[in-house]
C-alpha cells in the first residue's frame, strides 16, 4: 500500500510538472551538454516524465509492473539526455520518444518470459506487434485460417512464418516448468523426464577432445622415426580416408606391391616402438 501511494504521487507530480518552452529547453539542453549542469538534466528529465508516463501505460498489458515500466523509461530518457545534440534543432521529446521506448522494450523482453527470445530487431518487431496484427486481420475476417495469418504477419514483418507460429504459441500460453509433474500425483513423471538426449556428455566431450589432441602429437612424434619412403606408404595407406592399394602405391613408387607390403610392415613395427618408448603404458595395452 505504501509503495502504490508513493507511486501515485509520483506519476501525479510529474503529470503536473510545467511544460518546457522550446526555447527554454535548448537553452537546458546545451547547459547539460557543455557544462553538465545536474540542475538544467533534472529540469528536462522532470518536465519530461509525463512522456515516459505515458509511455508505461501503453505496456501495461505485458503483466509488468507500471512502477518498474517507468524506471526502466527514466533510464532510457537519462541516455536520450547524454546523446541529444541540441545543435540539431530537433525538440528534445521527439528524440527521447525512441530512448524511452527501447529501453522499456528491452525490460519487457528480459522480464515477461523466464524464457529468453529473441533479442534481433525482427524478433522485437514481432514481439510487439503480433496480437495487434493478428487482431487486425481476425477482425477483417473470421474464416481466415492461423495459416494465412502467420503468413500475412510474416509478410509485413518480413520474418519466416515459423517465427511468427513460435511467437504466437509463446503469447497463448503460460510459462511452463520443466519439473513441473504431468498429474496430481505426487511421484508423477515430470516433463523433464521425456527430454532424452543421446549427446555424450560435456565431460565425454572434452575428455575424447584432449585424448584426440594428444594422440595426434604422439603419432607425429613416432611417425619422424620413418625414412622418406616409409613415410610415404604410411601416408597413403593409412593416414588417408580412401588409403591406396599396393598394386596402385607400389606402381607409382616403381616397386612391385610385395615390395610395398614388405616396407609398410617395418614402417608399422617402427611406429609401435616409438611410441612404446615414448608411452610405455601401450606395451599393457
Amino acid at each position: 500500500m505504501i509503495q502504490d501511494s508513493i507511486e501515485r504521487n509520483f506519476i501525479r507530480a510529474a503529470m503536473t510538472a510545467p511544460y518546457l518552452e522550446r526555447e527554454e529547453e535548448q537553452a537546458l539542453a546545451v547547459s547539460w551538454r557543455e557544462r553538465h549542469d545536474q540542475e538544467a538534466l533534472n529540469r528536462m528529465t522532470v518536465a519530461h516524465m509525463r512522456l515516459v508516463i505515458s509511455m508505461a501505460a501503453k505496456f501495461r498489458n505485458y503483466g509488468l509492473p507500471i512502477g518498474d515500466l517507468i524506471q526502466e523509461g527514466h533510464v532510457g530518457l537519462l541516455e536520450a539526455a547524454a546523446r541529444f545534440e541540441p545543435e540539431r534543432d530537433v525538440r528534445f521529446s521527439t528524440y527521447a520518444t525512441w530512448w524511452i521506448r527501447a529501453s522499456m522494450q528491452d525490460y519487457i523482453l528480459r522480464n515477461w518470459s523466464i524464457v529468453r527470445g529473441g533479442t534481433s530487431s525482427a524478433q522485437k518487431a514481432l514481439f510487439f506487434n503480433l496480437r495487434r496484427l493478428r487482431a487486425r486481420l481476425s477482425a477483417g475476417s473470421d474464416t481466415l485460417s492461423n495459416a494465412t495469418i502467420y503468413q500475412e504477419i510474416a509478410t509485413t514483418l518480413g520474418v519466416p512464418e515459423a517465427d511468427v507460429a513460435t511467437m504466437d504459441s509463446r503469447l497463448s500460453a503460460p510459462d511452463s516448468s520443466l519439473n513441473a509433474p504431468l498429474s496430481g500425483e505426487p511421484d508423477s513423471l515430470e516433463r523433464m523426464d521425456f527430454l532424452v538426449c543421446d549427446d555424450p556428455l560435456p565431460d565425454e566431450v572434452a575428455s575424447q577432445a584432449i585424448d584426440v589432441e594428444r594422440r595426434t602429437i604422439w603419432l607425429k612424434d613416432a611417425l619422424g622415426a620413418l625414412n622418406p619412403r616409409e613415410l610415404r606408404i604410411i601416408e597413403e595407406r593409412r593416414l588417408k580416408d580412401d588409403g591406396a592399394t599396393l598394386a596402385e602405391l607400389g606402381e607409382a613408387m616403381g616397386i612391385s606391391k610385395e615390395r610395398v607390403r614388405q616396407l609398410e610392415a617395418r614402417a608399422m613395427e617402427k611406429l609401435k616402438v616409438a611410441l612404446v618408448a615414448r608411452n610405455p603404458e601401450f606395451m599393457a595395452a
